[in-house]
């Protein structure tokens, strides 16, 4: 394993948070303790992305994002990387080729809102995703109607995980996928760049 990428062993299930995090908040940190406890995962890493190739304008600079990133997540079972950057991927579908390379023997779940569930038959490779990687899905102010109304959610129906059973996840064979209902925060960075909170 490389020593510039963030370490786990044989045998855990890390879930994966991925974005722009332009700015991150403190709706991202309340999903990922969230995930953490509902989906039963050791460690979450937050994949800050170079870019996010379905948004027209880049996001502030690397650096910076993560350095604001790992200022307000601050959790043992958590860490802030630049993962996509160092193994030259921007769409999830690599990412997620590339990590399970590097890492044999551990399994990793997708983690997402579910704002993302509800636009995730625009992404490359969705149905791929889906078929070879766990996704746990968190709700999101407004959006659950959408989501479980949104074709990837029609699509792997079949594969839906109970949300009483989320603590399973990391453990069921792709593809499987599990929505919780958890309290929900109402931070968002295009709010926080809006009110110029936030300089790119």
């Amino acid at each position: 394993m490389r020593c510039d990428l963030p370490y786990a062993r044989p045998g855990q299930v890390i879930g994966l948070l991925g974005g722009s995090f332009d700015p991150a908040h403190e709706g991202h940190v309340h999903i990922t303790k969230m995930a953490l406890k509902r989906f039963g995962l050791d460690r979450v890493w937050w994949l800050v992305s170079p870019g996010n190739p379905l948004k027209e304008h880049g996001p502030a600079g690397m650096e910076k994002r993560l350095a604001h990133a790992r200022a307000i997540m601050r959790h043992p079972k958590v860490e802030v990387t630049d993962l996509e950057a160092r193994t030259g991927t921007r769409y999830t579908a690599a990412t997620l080729e590339a990590v399970k390379r590097l890492y044999p023997g551990v399994t990793f779940v997708w983690l997402m809102g579910a704002d993302n569930l509800a636009q995730f038959h625009l992404w490359q490779d969705w149905r791929g995703i889906m078929e070879t990687t766990p996704m746990g899905v968190i709700a999101r102010p407004g959006t659950r109607g959408a989501a479980r109304n949104s074709v990837a959610a029609h699509s792997f129906a079949h594969a839906k995980l109970p949300s009483g059973s989320s603590r399973l996840l990391g453990r069921c064979a792709a593809p499987c996928w599990c929505f919780i209902n958890v309290p929900m925060s109402h931070a968002s960075s295009t709010e926080i760049r809006a009110k110029g909170e936030w300089q790119r």
